[in-house]
């Protein structure tokens, strides 16, 4: 018995012959996309509603506990204390200038330490890259790190917890990966014009790099904001501590500011969890492109 053959429309609009049965449209609601689908309604409902509900608690005037939609009482009071009372600004801005100043730091000594390594005529240059690598492995300790940046008049010093998470290995891998990406007949037509070394850095590398230092920077912006460990190792004298730091001690109820306007404990210690991860859950969105171009560029050899 022969199969009937019917006509099928394909999606460039052209019509076909063939037999019953075949070449029919599949279903997109397959039982794979609907447990995937359930999966990360899950997910998403497990990361959002304990934000939702530090949100709704740093707006509520009152003492209640529990999961709410809405505030009781709706107030500002946890947010005007954290600006106006100097135990809180002060942490603030620690991290604030701190991070501003790491990140550029950081950027400043990667780029710089990348463009080292991809010099193809300086001696040794894969020995100074394997003895980096060799860092990423092994490191000193805790103790020996701390006897040292004591030694070097580091504790109790602002600039301890900008200076040692400046030199990152890894994002500087990352960066000579993504220099070495970089056309090497580039670098060849700047020597050729005259241009010397620092000169192609800024003007050849640096501009084709803007995803890569978007990417790179995002990671040191975030590793620095939310630095709690070296100013817990390095930092005693409590109005160098950060924001982290004070919100450590909130938490643990050992430090808790002067309540004002109406606000409880409560609603501040939710007012500052929100001002300490509403920055990058703004900057993120905008930076996501570039984060995810430039990690990828360089990572693959062809």
């Amino acid at each position: 018995m022969k199969n009937k053959n019917v006509q099928y429309v394909t999606p460039s609009g052209l019509k076909v012959e063939g037999p019953t049965g075949l070449n029919k449209p599949r279903s997109q609601y397959t039982p794979f996309n609907f447990v995937n689908g359930l999966v990360f309604v899950v997910v998403c409902l497990v990361i959002l509603v304990p934000i939702w509900k530090v949100l709704i608690d740093s707006l509520d005037l009152t003492t209640g506990y529990g999961v709410k939609l809405v505030p009781t009482k709706f107030g500002l009071a946890g947010y005007a204390t954290i600006f106006s009372n100097p135990s809180l600004l002060r942490p603030l801005w620690v991290s604030v200038y701190t991070t501003v100043a790491g990140t550029f730091l950081g950027l400043a000594l990667s780029t710089m330490g990348a463009y080292v390594l991809i010099q193809w005529d300086m001696p040794f240059r894969t020995l100074f890259a394997n003895i980096l690598l060799f860092t990423m492995i092994f490191s000193g300790g805790m103790i020996p790190s701390y006897l040292v940046m004591r030694r070097i008049g580091l504790t109790d010093n602002p600039l301890g917890p900008i200076l040692l998470p400046a030199i990152n290995v890894y994002n500087l891998v990352l960066m000579r990966n993504f220099f070495e990406s970089i056309p090497k007949s580039l670098f060849e037509s700047a020597d050729l014009d005259g241009c010397t070394p620092m000169g192609a850095f800024f003007r050849i590398a640096l501009p084709l790099s803007k995803a890569a230092l978007a990417s790179i920077g995002l990671m040191f912006a975030v590793a620095y904001w939310n630095d709690y460990t070296n100013f817990k190792l390095y930092i005693t004298d409590r109005n160098l501590y950060n924001f982290q730091m004070k919100l450590r001690d909130m938490i643990q109820s050992s430090d808790l500011p002067e309540v004002a306007g109406g606000a409880t404990e409560n609603t501040i210690r939710n007012a500052c969890i929100i001002v300490a991860i509403l920055p990058f859950m703004l900057l993120y969105p905008f930076l996501q492109k570039y984060f995810v171009k430039g990690i990828n560029i360089g990572a693959v050899k062809e």
